[in-house]
């Protein structure tokens, strides 16, 4: 059982650093749809390449065993952020991207989720909780 529920915690540190380092690309490049997005909610370029910055080290913070729920903590706010945004300023549906990065933003957070619930120990023992 214990191999089956790593394998799991890998899966999930895996789709949800991908996603989030995949996405670095077209914010510190300066592509047009991340230009657009973050000129929509009106924290361009800051807030372009800010979240650039805070999704490269929560990648890297899931990624590292001993820091991952730090990483999967960042990645539910900022996940949080995203899937807000869309809902209250830029539509689920960005430049007809079919609701793309929509997903992409909930499937991040559904992941990160689901690496604090196999981390939930670590999080008790933090707010010495038992």
């Amino acid at each position: 059982m214990m191999i089956k529920s790593e394998r799991i915690v890998w899966i999930l540190r895996i789709v949800a650093a991908g996603i989030l380092l995949q996405t670095l690309f077209f914010k510190f490049s300066g592509a047009k749809e991340s230009i657009y997005i973050f000129s929509t909610l009106g924290i361009e370029p800051y807030g372009r390449i800010g979240s650039g910055i805070v999704e490269l080290i929560v990648a890297i913070l899931i990624l590292i065993p001993k820091t991952t729920w730090v990483g999967a903590l960042g990645g539910c706010g900022v996940m949080t952020g995203a899937i807000f945004s869309h809902l209250f300023v830029l539509g689920i549906v960005v430049q007809n991207d079919g609701g793309f990065l929509f997903f992409l933003a909930t499937i991040t957070l559904l992941c990160c989720l689901g690496l604090l619930y196999f981390n939930k120990n670590k999080l008790f023992n933090l707010l010495n909780l038992k």
